[in-house]
């Protein structure tokens, strides 16, 4: 092959040896040997131009340590909703329903406790026990509805949630919505949890009946519903227009029906569509839009179908 570049006084001269070849036809018959060299041995069809070098390009490297999510707890509006005890703020600073139940599954909640039955986000079944044992809220009142019982009592909050919950009802043409009852005490659960036993065996007892201090009643978040004018029996709501407008819209002010069909596995208990437990309207909204059917889901708990001991 030729060199690039030749010196000044060398004259070309022809491939054959023949005469040299004027300047012009040697740089042309140069270049052809040059393109010729270049045309892979599989296509010699067409002169090809040699492949560009690939470009690299540096890529910045990739950040692998995670970013710790904040904790809502230290946020001030948190803070000074706990100082309060009030429970929407509470909810309300940590982002909304959605996010504080998020960041509590999460383990980013260390000011919330699921066992203070002090607030709407308390859990109490068969393995959670209410601390202390024999809780009793701090504020009662009568709730604003026909009662059948001698318990109509419940939270101030939760007897006013569940009179407006009443009056929805009742504006949407449903009827009227009683209560067989609200509020038991520790003592009164014990009385009411042998009742139970007596009657049907402690097996039996124990799908329908907390023991005391295992009661969502305890706590006074919770009711049991009846459809009245007149008032009918617990076990009758279900079938009740009334029942049928609670089960869809109870969520709407703060309430769930805490046993539903099919949850038994995880709740412990066996269906009671008459069962409502107030969570707040924040938590409640969370836990309709998010199809949740238990609280042990919804907070992301173990199922509690048996008492541990």
């Amino acid at each position: 092959m030729y060199s690039a570049r030749q010196p000044q006084h060398a004259r070309p001269r022809s491939p054959i040896h023949g005469p040299a070849l004027p300047v012009g036809l040697a740089v042309t018959a140069l270049g052809i040997l040059l393109s010729i060299a270049t045309v892979p041995s599989g296509d010699a069809s067409a002169p090809q131009a040699m492949p560009e070098p690939s470009v690299v390009q540096e890529v910045p490297p990739v950040e692998t340590d995670a970013i710790p999510a904040a904790d809502p707890c230290s946020d001030p509006a948190v803070l000074d909703a706990i100082a309060t005890a009030d429970d929407a703020a509470i909810i309300a600073g940590f982002g909304g329903g959605e996010r504080f139940r998020a960041a509590v599954v999460a383990g980013n909640a260390p000011c919330i406790s699921l066992d203070d039955p002090a607030h709407v986000w308390v859990v109490v079944n068969k393995a959670r026990p209410l601390n202390p044992i024999d809780f009793a809220p701090a504020s009662l009142t009568d709730a604003p509805l026909q009662i059948t019982t001698g318990s109509g009592q419940a939270r101030t909050d939760v007897a006013q949630a569940v009179g407006e919950l009443a009056a929805a009802a009742a504006a949407d043409g449903v009827g009227q919505i009683g209560a067989n009852n609200g509020y038991r005490s520790y003592d009164l659960q014990v009385r009411t949890y042998a009742t139970h036993v007596r009657a049907e065996g402690q097996q039996s007892a124990d799908a329908a009946s907390a023991r005391a201090g295992h009661s969502e009643h305890q706590t006074g978040l919770a009711l049991d519903l009846v459809a009245c004018a007149p008032c009918g029996g617990i076990d009758a709501f279900g079938g009740t227009p009334q029942g049928a407008w609670v089960a869809e819209h109870s969520w709407e002010y703060g309430f769930i029906v805490r046993y539903e069909a099919g949850a038994t596995g995880i709740s412990g208990y066996k269906p009671e569509p008459w069962h409502v437990r107030y969570i707040g309207v924040e938590l409640a909204a969370a836990y309709h839009q998010g199809g949740f059917h238990t609280l042990e889901e919804f907070f992301g708990l173990p199922a509690a179908p048996d008492y541990p001991h």
